[in-house]
C-alpha cells in the first residue's frame, strides 16, 4: 500500500528547478582563489595536535582531497546542485574515515566546510525531487563523518546538524522569497493587460459599431445615389483600417472577464491635475501639435500619468511641483512626469508601480524609463507609437 505523503511535501516534490540560474559570476572565481589560499596556508601552518600528529602524506592527501571536491562543486553548484552536492560530500567524507581508521583521528581541512555553500545551491537552485535525495545525502555525509570520528560527543551531533541545516535553511527562505516576488510580478503584469484590454475592448466596439452603421447607410443610398454610396465605402475603409489597427494591439492581452468601462484620455489630463489631492500641485502641458493619436495609446498616456502621478504623491518628500509634459517626438508620443522631491526610499511599491507602466508600454509597442532626474527628483519617460501595436 503506498504511503500517503502530506500535501506540502508532494508540493515540494513536484517543484522543477529554478530556470536560467546562472552559470558562474565573479565572486565564485574570487571565492574559489581565496579558499586556495586558505586550504594551502592551513596545510602548512596548522598546529593543532590531531594535525601535527599525522603523517605528511595524509596531510597532502587532505589538501589533494580538497582541490578534487570544492573547487568543482563550488562552479557548478547552480547548474548541477545535485551532482555537486554529492561531489562536494563524497570524497571529503571517504577521505576523512580512511584517516580516522588509520590513525584514530577524523583527518581533513577546516576549509573544507566552504562546501556548505553547495547545499544552500542545492534548495535555491535546485528541483524538489533533487533536494529530497540531497537531504539523504547531507544526513548520511553528517552521521558517517560523526562515527568514524571517536573524539565526538552528543553535543558535537546536535550543534553540527544545526549548524548543517542552516544552509538548507537559508536556501530555503531565498528561494520562496524569490517565488512570491516573481508571482507578484506576475500579477501586476496580469493587472496591467486586463485592464488594456478592457479599454482595447471598448475603442474597437465603437469602430465595429460605426462600420456597422456605415455599411447600413451606403445600402440604402446605393440604388438611388451611387456616388455618396462610394463615399460610406471610403469611410468604412478608413473605420477598418483603424479597427484592424487596434485589433494588433489587443491580440495576446485580452484576459475573461474583461467588462466595458468608459476610457479616459490626454485630454483629462488637466482634470486628473486639479483632482490630485496630497498638497502638491501638478502642472500640465500639452502640445498643440500633438496630432491624432491611436484610442489605444490616449488611454495608455492616461494611465502612466495617473501611476507616476500618484506615486510622485506618495514618495516624493518635500516636493513642490509635479510636472506632466505630453509632446510630439518623431513617430512617437512623449509623456514625461517628473517632480523634484526627494525619494523616500519605499522603492518596492513604487517598483510595482514602474512594472505595471512598463508592461503597458512595451504591450502598445513602446518604451518607458524610470527614475532619478538630474540633480532632484524622479522622472518617467514613456515613448508610444501613434497608434499602438502589439509587440
Amino acid at each position: 500500500m503506498p504511503v500517503a505523503l502530506p500535501s506540502s511535501l508532494r508540493s515540494y516534490l513536484a517543484e522543477p528547478s529554478v530556470a536560467d540560474p546562472p552559470a558562474r559570476v565573479g565572486r565564485d572565481w574570487f571565492l574559489l582563489g581565496l579558499i586556495s589560499i586558505a586550504a594551502i596556508l592551513e596545510t602548512v601552518l596548522r598546529t593543532d595536535p590531531d594535525w601535527v600528529g599525522l603523517s605528511l602524506w595524509w596531510r597532502v592527501g587532505a589538501l589533494i582531497v580538497f582541490f578534487v571536491s570544492a573547487p568543482p562543486a563550488i562552479m557548478f553548484r547552480r547548474t548541477r546542485p545535485l551532482a555537486a552536492t554529492l561531489w562536494a560530500f563524497a570524497p571529503s567524507i571517504i577521505f576523512g574515515a580512511a584517516v580516522a581508521r588509520a590513525e584514530g583521528v577524523f583527518g581533513g581541512l577546516s576549509t573544507t566546510a566552504v562546501i556548505l555553500v553547495v547545499p544552500y545551491a542545492l534548495y535555491r537552485w535546485g528541483s524538489g525531487r533533487d533536494g529530497a535525495v540531497g537531504a539523504v545525502v547531507l544526513l548520511v555525509a553528517a552521521v558517517t563523518g560523526f562515527l568514524t570520528d571517536p573524539t565526538v560527543t552528543l553535543s558535537d551531533w546536535i550543534g553540527g546538524l544545526i549548524f548543517l541545516s542552516i544552509p538548507v535553511e537559508v536556501g530555503l527562505i531565498v528561494r520562496y522569497r524569490d517565488v512570491a516576488k516573481r508571482r507578484a510580478v506576475a500579477e501586476v503584469q496580469s493587472r496591467e493587460r486586463e485592464q488594456l484590454a478592457r479599454e482595447l475592448h471598448d475603442t474597437v466596439a465603437h469602430h465595429v459599431s460605426a462600420i456597422a452603421l456605415q455599411a447600413q447607410g451606403g445600402r440604402a443610398l446605393a440604388e438611388t445615389d451611387p456616388q455618396r454610396a462610394l463615399a460610406v465605402l471610403a469611410v468604412i475603409e478608413d473605420a477598418a483600417s483603424r479597427t484592424l489597427s487596434e485589433m494588433r494591439a489587443m491580440v495576446g492581452t485580452l484576459r475573461a472577464g474583461a467588462d466595458l468601462a468608459p476610457q479616459q484620455g490626454v485630454g483629462d489630463l488637466h482634470r486628473l491635475a486639479r483632482e490630485v489631492g496630497g498638497g502638491v500641485p501638478v502642472e500640465v502641458d500639452i502640445a498643440d501639435d500633438l496630432g491624432p493619436i491611436g484610442a489605444a495609446i490616449d488611454a495608455a498616456l492616461f494611465r502612466i500619468a495617473q501611476e507616476s502621478i500618484t506615486n510622485a504623491v506618495r514618495h516624493a518628500r518635500r516636493a513642490s511641483v509635479i510636472v506632466v509634459t505630453v509632446e510630439h517626438a518623431d513617430t512617437c508620443v512623449r509623456l514625461t512626469v517628473a517632480d523634484d522631491g526627494e525619494p523616500s526610499g519605499a522603492q518596492s511599491e513604487r517598483g510595482f508601480g514602474i512594472l505595471g507602466m512598463t508592461e503597458r508600454a512595451h504591450l502598445l509597442g513602446g518604451s518607458l524609463t524610470a527614475g532619478p532626474a538630474h540633480g532632484r527628483g524622479w522622472r518617467v519617460c514613456a515613448d508610444l507609437p501613434r497608434s499602438g501595436g502589439h509587440r
